[in-house]
């Protein structure tokens, strides 16, 4: 008996674009992509396949901290990596790509040997991987000495799995991906890519690099100069280093609002770049990203998490309270939906750690939305900046995401202490295994007095630094305390451009 075929036409518009999928039923009908289509996404997506350049649009003139480290492990020929970007939306992980490619360019690589593929394009979210790279090599480039280049490569299925293969059996090929999901790139690479990626955090923007985007009169400061020795140098010496900070002062409280994201800080119209930031880096991830990655059918309540967590934002959390303030949300929901925020790169968890043998108290962590302007955007309150108590939250919210960003790739934790008889916090400890510990307290106010039982004086004596964080620009120098061991106080504007000099320059500690 023949068989009835019954075909299904599709047209898809993307981008102005226009593509045709035929779907065809039958005893040995599968669904059909054509390669016509397919070949047609991926010229449109690789135009140096014909022009030999990267379009200036696309990969911009102002590069990260994050393409020079990208770089350096792409460009490794003892130990062969397949590069791996991850952060959430907007904080330019295709542009840093895109460089990646130009600098390739650059440097000789044949145009047809880079293939850049979105996996996030609906045409290529129906085919398999297989299917996309067979079309490439069919119609571009048919050997495997090439340059992939893999855009939110969570959305691909069995990605890791393909990455592996790639890896085993084309010992010619680079690979560079970008994914906004850390926990989905992390579990892929234990389970299929062990040795084989690394990961490059891409955090939002520091205060450092949102300067040098907007190219403002920068201090001009030695190159090693480090934060911890300033404790050591004369006061007129700090007064001239605190002179040259204060060039970048007045653009600390934008940065605040607006500046983790590079398209944002350009932006004319701020009001404007909050909204597109609520839109392109908030929703989408809750409404869209987080859904389809781990099948939530309650989106609502992911957004009600989501926003109970921007209101206590450097603030201890305890899993129950939220739980019964979200009335109808149970206790492993917001567990669960916690670690999703973590995963798409929304939000921290700072955790405790035990100083000299000090007993911690019961272990909660504190959540810290992953940049202020991304709490300030979804609050879409106006007196944020004007109140002291929201900015000190906003504050200290910047300074974790600083020093959690640049100890991230260290044998360290960034946490927090909170112990004693009467629960002493020092709001950030940076804990190292074989050396003594950092702690950091921000004192964003007016008057920032430090009492002599404060916790960060009576553990001073034991840290490799003991730093605190003030507001005001002439609240700076040393603060000496009973345990002969000196605090150093320093503005917050000067200590997070200094942690940005420092990583520029290729410190990666603070002493």
């Amino acid at each position: 008996m023949p068989t009835i075929i019954q075909s299904i036409l599709i047209i898809i518009a993307y981008n102005n674009e226009t593509f045709v999928i035929f779907y065809g039923k039958g005893s040995a009908d599968v669904a059909i992509i054509s390669k016509e289509s397919l070949l047609k996404v991926l010229t449109s997506y690789n135009p140096w396949w014909k022009t030999g350049t990267v379009n200036p649009k696309l990969s911009k003139t102002y590069k990260r901290f994050a393409f020079y480290e990208a770089m350096k492990r792409l460009n490794q020929t003892d130990i062969r990596r397949t590069v791996v970007l991850t952060g959430t939306r907007r904080v330019g992980k295709t542009t840093i790509q895109y460089q990646m490619i130009e600098t390739l360019l650059q440097n000789g690589v044949l145009p047809q040997k880079i293939v850049f593929i979105s996996m996030d394009h609906p045409m290529i979210k129906l085919s398999a991987l297989n299917e996309i790279l067979e079309c490439y090599h069919e119609n571009i480039y048919p050997e495997q000495d090439v340059y992939y280049f893999f855009d939110e490569i969570q959305y691909a299925q069995d990605w890791d799995k393909w990455l592996k293969t790639i890896y085993d059996m084309q010992p010619d090929t680079k690979m560079v991906a970008t994914g906004s999901a850390s926990p989905v790139l992390v579990k892929g690479n234990q389970e299929s890519g062990a040795g084989r990626w690394s990961a490059i955090q891409v955090p939002t923007m520091s205060f450092y690099e949102y300067c040098e985007l907007l190219n403002v009169d920068r201090p001009n400061l030695p190159d090693d100069l480090k934060i911890t020795p300033l404790a050591y140098k004369t006061q007129q010496e700090r007064t001239q280093i605190m002179l040259q900070l204060s060039k970048v002062h007045n653009y600390f409280n934008r940065y605040l609002q607006v500046g983790g994201f590079p398209e944002l800080a350009l932006a004319d119209n701020d009001i404007l770049a909050q909204q597109i930031m609520r839109e392109d880096v908030v929703d989408k991830v809750l409404k869209r990203d987080l859904p389809s990655l781990y099948k939530i059918r309650n989106a609502t309540e992911l957004e009600r998490i989501f926003l109970y967590l921007c209101n206590v934002s450097s603030e201890i959390v305890s899993i129950e309270a939220i739980a019964k303030e979200l009335s109808g949300v149970s206790r492993p929901t917001v567990e669960n939906y916690i670690q999703y925020l973590e995963s798409a790169n929304l939000i921290y968890q700072s955790w405790p750690v035990n100083i000299g043998g000090k007993k911690i108290l019961k272990a909660r962590p504190k959540i810290y939305i992953a940049d202020a302007a991304i709490r300030n955007a979804v609050l879409m309150d106006d007196s944020l900046l004007s109140d002291p108590v929201e900015m000190g939250k906003i504050v200290e919210t910047a300074v974790y995401k600083h020093v959690a960003a640049f100890y991230y790739q260290q044998a360290t934790s960034v946490g927090y202490y909170r112990g004693g008889s009467h629960g002493k916090e020092i709001d950030i400890v940076v804990e190292y295994s074989t050396a003594r510990d950092i702690l950091i307290e921000v004192k964003y106010r007016e008057e920032a007095p430090i009492p002599d039982d404060a916790a960060i004086v009576e553990l001073s004596g034991d840290a490799a630094a003991s730093i605190v964080v003030t507001k005001n620009a002439n609240d700076f120098g040393v603060h000496h305390t009973k345990s002969g061991k000196d605090l150093i106080r320093i503005p917050a504007f000067a200590f997070l451009y200094l942690l940005g000099h420092a990583e520029k320059h290729g410190y990666r500690g603070v002493e």
